[in-house]
C-alpha cells in the first residue's frame, strides 16, 4: 500500500465516521412530547445500613421528593437576588431558581446577554432544588423557608471574598432549619450549609432532598451544530459503579428509576459546555432516583434522614455547581469522578484520549497564550512523537516512487496474468527491502487523534469563542470564509501530485483520488475551525516531511561527467 492509498484510506475513514455521527444524531430518539405519569410512587425501598448522622435513608420518599417545583409556586416564594463577579442568582430557601453566567455571553455580538442556565420560564424550566421534608415516607411535608435578612438584593463588594445568604424554616412544633448559601469570588460552587435544631418538646423526624429538574432542550440535529453532538441528560457518580448517565429522550426511564443508595457520589445534568451538579456531603448516604413528570425530567438524591430528640441538632452540607465545564476548577473540588462531567465521549477510550489531549493543549495554551497556536503546537508534538512511524511511511512511499518504472515494466511484461505480476512485485519488494505496509501504521493514531480532537473542540468550554488570528474569532465554529478548508484542499492536491499512483490501481480509483481533496475540503467547511487548523498544520508538516524524504530516498542524482 503506498501513500496514495493511505490518503484514500484516511479520507474514507474520516468521511465514514462523520456520516455515522450524522446518522446517529438524526436517528437518536426524540424527547417525549406528551405528558407521562409521575413515577415516584413506584420507587422501591432503599437498602438499610447506609451511614447517616442519625438514622437511615427514607425508604419511600413519596411524590414530594421527585415532584418538580411548578413555576407558579416558585414565583410565589420569597427570594433574594444575589450577584457575584461570575454569577447572578435568584435564591429561594429551597433552591436556586435563576442562574446567569456573567462571564459567558450567549453570542459574540456586542452587549450579548449572559448564558442563563436555570430559568423559571415554563418552556425552558430548569431548577436546582433542595427541600427539607418533615415526617417520613409519603406523608412528609416540605418546610417553608424565608430570608433571614430584610434585603432582597445583595452583591459581592469589590474587596469581599465571600457572601453568605441565610434562610430559615420553622415548624409549629419548635424545629428550626437554618440554611446558608455561601458564594465565593471567582467560583461557580455554592456551598449550602444546613443546620437543624429541635427546640420542641417531642422527637422530630425529617430528611433533606436535593433535586435537579428541567424541561430538556429541543436541539436541531446537524453536522454543523456541535451542540447536537454533546450529551444532554442526567449523570451520576458512585464510588462502586463509577460514572453513569441517562440521555434525555423517550428511553430516559427504560432501565428503571435508578433507586440506588450512594455515599460519596454526585448527580448532575449536563449540556453543551455547561452543567449543574449537586455534590452531597460525602459521608452521608442518599437515595438517588430518576423521574419524569410531563415535559420535565429530573434526578434527585434523598437523604439522610434525621431523628432528633428535644434539644438535639444535626447538619447536612452540600455543594452546588452552576457553571461551565472548567477542568481546572472541577479538579480543584477534589471530588472523585467530577472531571467526567466534561463528557468527551461515551466511549471510555475516546474519553481518556480526550482528557490527555486537553491536558497537553491546556499546558501549551498556558505557555503560548492562544488556543489556535496551542493546536499547532500540539501538531508539532504529535509529529515528533509519531516521527518513527511517519518516517517509515514516507521512506516507503519514496522508495515506491523510485521503483515505479520497474513496476510498470513488470506490469507490461505479465499483462493480464495478475498472479505472476503479484509474485514478481513481491520478489522485487523483498530484494530491494521495501515494506509496502510501512505506511499503514501512522494512519491509525492520526485517525484516532483527529476524531478525539473533534470531541475535545466540541466539548471544551475553554475554547468557546476563543480566537486564533485575523478572521478566526471562534475556534469551535466553522471558518467564516472557508480559507482553512481551501488551504487544506491545496495541501492534499500537492501531496497527491508528489506521490505516484499505486501500481495496478484501477482507473476509476485514480479518478476518485483526484476528487478526494475537493470532497474532503467540502466536509471540512462545516467542521470547527480549530479542527481544520489541526488538519492544515498536520498536512502542511507532512507535506514538508514527504518532500524531504523524496529527496533523500527518491530518484538518485545523475552523476556529472
Amino acid at each position: 500500500m503506498n501513500q496514495t492509498r493511505n490518503l484514500l484510506f484516511f479520507a474514507w475513514l474520516a468521511v465514514a465516521t462523520l456520516l455515522w455521527m450524522q446518522w446517529s444524531a438524526d436517528h437518536a430518539p426524540k424527547a417525549p412530547a406528551t405528558a407521562n405519569a409521575t413515577t415516584a410512587q413506584s420507587a422501591p425501598a432503599a437498602t438499610a445500613g447506609v451511614p447517616s448522622p442519625n438514622g437511615t435513608i427514607p425508604t419511600a420518599p413519596g411524590a414530594a421528593l421527585v415532584q418538580p417545583v411548578q413555576p407558579a409556586v416558585v414565583q410565589a416564594m420569597p427570594t433574594v437576588e444575589v450577584r457575584t463577579d461570575v454569577l447572578r442568582l435568584q435564591l429561594a430557601g429551597d433552591g436556586v431558581q435563576v442562574a446567569d453566567l456573567l462571564q459567558y455571553p450567549r453570542s459574540e455580538a456586542a452587549n450579548s446577554e449572559p448564558v442563563r442556565l436555570l430559568d423559571t420560564a415554563p418552556t425552558q424550566f430548569y431548577a436546582a432544588n433542595s427541600a427539607w421534608m418533615s415526617g417520613a415516607g409519603a406523608s412528609a411535608k416540605p418546610l417553608a423557608f424565608a430570608p433571614v435578612d430584610a434585603a432582597r438584593s445583595v452583591s459581592l463588594a469589590p474587596a469581599q471574598q465571600q457572601l453568605v445568604v441565610p434562610f430559615e424554616a420553622r415548624t409549629a412544633e419548635g424545629v428550626v432549619v437554618r440554611r446558608e448559601y455561601v458564594l465565593t469570588r471567582g467560583s461557580y460552587v455554592i456551598a449550602v450549609r444546613d443546620r437543624v435544631r429541635n427546640d420542641g418538646t417531642a422527637a422530630w423526624q425529617g430528611y433533606v432532598s436535593r433535586q435537579l429538574v428541567r424541561v430538556p432542550q429541543q436541539l436541531k440535529s446537524s453536522m454543523v451544530n456541535p451542540e447536537s453532538y454533546s450529551f444532554h441528560g442526567a449523570t451520576w457518580f458512585s464510588p462502586s459503579d463509577g460514572y453513569e448517565r441517562r440521555r434525555f429522550d423517550d428511553k430516559y426511564l427504560k432501565d428503571g428509576h435508578l433507586d440506588k443508595t450512594i455515599s460519596g457520589g454526585w448527580l448532575a445534568i449536563l449540556q453543551h459546555h455547561f452543567f449543574v451538579a449537586w455534590i452531597p456531603q460525602k459521608d452521608q448516604g442518599a437515595l438517588y432516583a430518576l423521574a419524569q413528570n410531563g415535559m420535565q425530567d429530573s434526578i434527585s438524591a434523598s437523604g439522610p434522614q434525621f431523628t432528633l430528640a428535644p434539644g438535639q441538632s444535626g447538619s447536612s452540607d452540600a455543594r452546588l455547581w452552576i457553571g461551565p465545564k472548567l477542568v481546572s476548577q472541577l479538579k480543584a473540588q477534589d471530588v472523585p469522578g467530577l472531571d467526567r462531567a466534561v463528557d468527551y465521549s461515551r466511549f471510555a477510550l475516546f474519553a481518556m484520549l480526550g482528557q490527555g489531549l486537553f491536558w497537553i493543549l491546556s499546558h501549551l495554551h498556558a505557555l503560548i497564550g492562544n488556543w489556535g497556536w496551542a493546536i499547532i503546537g500540539l501538531v508539532v508534538l504529535l509529529k515528533i512523537a509519531l516521527f518513527p512511524l511517519s518516517n517509515a511511511q514516507y521512506k516507503s512511499a519514496a522508495q515506491m516512487r523510485r521503483f515505479q518504472p520497474r513496476l510498470q515494466q513488470l506490469k507490461e511484461r505479465y499483462g493480464d496474468d495478475k498472479q505472476k505480476y503479484q509474485q514478481a512485485m513481491l520478489e522485487l519488494y523483498k530484494k530491494e527491502k521495501i515494506n509496502p505496509m510501512g505506511g499503514c501504521l501512522p494512519v491509525i493514531p492520526q485517525m484516532l487523534i483527529f476524531m478525539t480532537l473533534y470531541w475535545v473542540l466540541s466539548e471544551a468550554v475553554e475554547l468557546r469563542q476563543a480566537p486564533w488570528i485575523g478572521w478566526i474569532h471562534d475556534l469551535t465554529a466553522r471558518d467564516p470564509y472557508f480559507i482553512l478548508p481551501v488551504l487544506n484542499a491545496g495541501i492534499m492536491f500537492a501531496t497527491q501530485h508528489m506521490m505516484p499512483a499505486a501500481p495496478g490501481m484501477d482507473p476509476t480509483q485514480q479518478k476518485m483520488m483526484k476528487f478526494m481533496p475537493l470532497i474532503f475540503g467540502v466536509v471540512l467547511m462545516f467542521l470547527p475551525a480549530g479542527l481544520v487548523l489541526y488538519q492544515v498544520a498536520n498536512g502542511g508538516l507532512g507535506l514538508a516531511q514527504q518532500w524531504y524524504m523524496l529527496r533523500k530516498y527518491g530518484e538518485p542524482k545523475a552523476k556529472t561527467a
